[in-house]
């Protein structure tokens, strides 16, 4: 569980967030939004992900992408949830995500409590939102304050999510580029939130291209640790099963702390677009990178501005969108089920 420093830094970071957003985006999201309406909402989040953890540790690190790969396509509205339907086209089909994004089942899960006891009331962006922060939390990380008030979009974008989001095979200007795009800051927000690899697993195709034949080369990624090469041989051999998993952070694999960007100092990126940040001629990332490897509240401050940044990402407010019943599923959408009758949800 957190310790005293924890709570120290929840103080001084509640009162720099309050100074994140535009006027405009302050006016409608708002950190007390659920208090009257649903107030056990954060305790009902904290709990379903506390169970789901003690079955699968790296859960906290997996809803965290799923966040992150939400607010990165047209913005934080609990998109990338939505299942194919008569008029959905979902971005869990997009390369990016296809047969790699996980936790929708835990998402359903506090949808389904949240139904029982604040029915039309939680927005499944917001769920998303919410567990993101109690999955570094949980994991010993900062806490903070989430702005609330998301409503869900009626509409995905596939073609988007296949161009927009950063790739573990990307260079440091590619993954600028795209976080400048979104309107994110190109090197504080790029390492803070890069540094969510600090727990978590990857499968071997997101990094067995710089075991063996990096960049066509016929060598390895010459960034690459060479003790750490060979414990990567080992688990991803040449030709061997590429959806095999390993550790983000060797050092500590399941807590939120610092030791991401020490691995960096090392060559243990165990993902280019992770060493990139550090070992790329010249990049304007890796005097960052080296702040937050000497001093964990520096690099826990930044996470949590960036978060809460990425987390206001083109939202939708007010009478925009809706609240889902179903995350899954647009409110009134026609569904196949399974012995191929229509329904309404």
């Amino acid at each position: 569980m957190p310790s005293f420093d924890h709570f120290t830094l929840f103080a001084a970071l509640l009162f720099a967030t309050s100074f994140l957003v535009s006027p405009t985006t302050q006016h409608r999201l708002s950190p007390t939004f659920y208090d009257e309406t649903c107030p056990n909402v954060i305790t009902i989040i904290r709990e379903i992900l506390q169970d789901a953890l003690k079955f699968d540790p790296r859960m906290g690190a997996s809803l965290i992408r799923l966040h992150f790969h939400d607010c990165f396509v047209n913005g934080c509205d609990g998109s990338v949830l939505l299942d194919n339907s008569f008029t959905i086209e979902s971005e869990k089909d997009s390369s990016p995500n296809k047969n790699s994004l996980r936790g929708f089942e835990v998402i359903d899960r506090m949808k389904s409590e949240l139904e029982c006891v604040c029915p039309g009331t939680v927005s499944c962006a917001d769920i998303l939102t919410i567990a993101a922060e109690e999955s570094v939390y949980l994991a010993g990380g900062p806490p903070w304050r989430n702005l609330l008030g998301r409503r869900d979009c009626l509409t995905t974008n596939k073609t988007h999510a296949n161009s927009a989001l950063p790739s573990p095979f990307e260079t440091l200007d590619e993954l600028k580029a795209k976080f400048s795009v979104v309107g994110l800051n190109k090197r504080r927000d790029l390492v803070a939130l890069s540094g969510a690899h600090t727990f978590g697993r990857a499968r071997c195709v997101g990094f067995s291209h710089r075991l063996f034949n990096f960049n066509g080369t016929g060598a390895p990624d010459p960034t690459l640790n060479t003790n750490f090469l060979e414990v990567l041989r080992e688990i991803c051999p040449q030709g061997g099963n590429q959806s095999v998993i390993t550790d983000l952070d060797p050092t500590t694999p399941d807590a939120f702390d610092n030791a991401y960007f020490s691995n960096l100092e090392i060559g243990k990126g165990l993902l280019q677009s992770d060493q990139e940040l550090l070992s790329t001629p010249g990049a304007d990332t890796a005097d960052i990178v080296n702040e937050f490897s000497s001093n964990t509240t520096a690099f826990f401050e930044a996470f949590v501005l960036s978060m809460i940044r990425m987390g206001n990402l083109s939202v939708l407010t007010g009478t925009e969108g809706e609240i889902r019943l179903n995350c899954r599923v647009v409110n009134g959408a026609l569904t196949l089920s399974n012995d191929n009758s229509v329904s309404s949800i």
